[in-house]
């Protein structure tokens, strides 16, 4: 199976170029795709699944204190 799909090896070579524009620096290849992502933010179709995983995989937001705090505080 190590047949080559010159589709295939054309976006890898496009691929590569990208990363080589970021010095292959995984930062700021993920900024640029996220700013990518957020310019065409309206074409993005959004499934049920898509939208559960995002909201899985989204960092929760800590405060200060909470329920927690509140009982070592009472004590």
């Amino acid at each position: 199976m190590n047949q080559s799909d010159p589709v295939i090896d054309e976006v890898r070579e496009v691929r590569h170029r990208i990363s080589a524009s970021f010095h292959h620096d995984p930062a700021l290849l993920v900024a640029y795709y996220m700013k990518l992502q957020d310019k065409y933010r309206g074409r993005l179709v959004v499934t049920h699944e898509a939208s559960t995983a995002a909201q899985l995989t989204r960092p929760t937001r800590r405060t200060t204190g909470g329920a927690k705090g509140a009982a070592r505080r009472s004590t």
